[in-house]
């Protein structure tokens, strides 16, 4: 077993390969406070979710070990699979082989929105990004230069209201979201958040987005949710479940 020390260079420069900080300059038009941030879309970087939200996605997997919280990590909406990615890192790192990681996209970018079901998202134009399109063979590959494609790495492709309803998955120690819309919001929290451990983490990576934020609010209303929202940087936050 590696030794702690060793353990944390390993997820430092993880995430700072992930995110493309050590050649930062030679990334055009990115700013240092923008990767911190994550409010750029990176042309190289494996993720966009920038250092302030991996760092806390870093110290919520370090609590879930520290307390036994039982459970996977999944993220909906992967983009390249940079946070994944670090997830299986983590894993790594740390020897644990009981967990695995739930790597769940379209692979085909965000959907259009659906009004009748969804008036929220209505005017939504994310399924219209040509950037937001990553491949499952090119998230894969990306898995695969970091040495950290493996049995413990599950993928779920397709629409969310198709994929996570069956999703033989037992229980969440951190769901990560990253739908940006309503649908995809209330569609992740809809599935997997009775599946979430008590002690478990939910993020949310796009509050700031208006179509997320009211599926958030609306679903933690439905179900008598109260515990805390709390900030993370200027886009995403969490809360901690309490109580089943």
């Amino acid at each position: 077993m590696p030794s702690d020390t060793a353990k944390e260079l390993y997820l430092e420069l993880l995430k700072k390969t992930i995110l493309y900080e050590i050649w930062l300059e030679h990334e055009p038009g990115a700013t240092v406070e923008n990767r911190r941030q994550g409010l750029d879309w990176p042309m190289i970087a494996h993720s966009m979710i920038g250092r302030l939200r991996m760092d806390s996605l870093h110290r919520h997997m370090d609590s879930v070990l520290a307390d036994n919280i039982e459970g996977d990590f999944i993220e909906t909406g992967v983009w390249r699979g940079g946070a994944c990615i670090f997830m299986r890192g983590f894993l790594k790192a740390h020897g644990v082989k009981d967990r695995r990681v739930w790597v769940a996209d379209s692979f085909e970018g965000l959907p259009a929105p659906d009004e009748a079901r969804y008036p929220v998202d209505k005017g939504a134009i994310f399924h219209e990004q040509e950037f937001l399109k990553v491949s499952l063979s090119e998230v894969i590959k990306n898995f695969q230069r970091y040495d950290l494609l493996d049995d413990q790495v599950r993928f779920l492709k397709g629409w969310f209201e198709d994929t996570l309803p069956t999703a033989p998955i037992e229980k969440i120690a951190i769901a990560r979201l990253d739908g940006d819309m309503y649908s995809s919001t209330m569609d992740s929290l809809t599935n997997l958040y009775p599946k979430v451990s008590v002690g478990g983490y939910v993020i949310i990576d796009d509050y700031s987005i208006g179509y997320c934020s009211a599926a958030v609010h609306d679903y933690r209303k439905a179900h008598n949710i109260e515990e805390p929202i709390i900030p993370i940087d200027t886009t995403g936050v969490y809360w901690r479940k309490t109580k089943p």
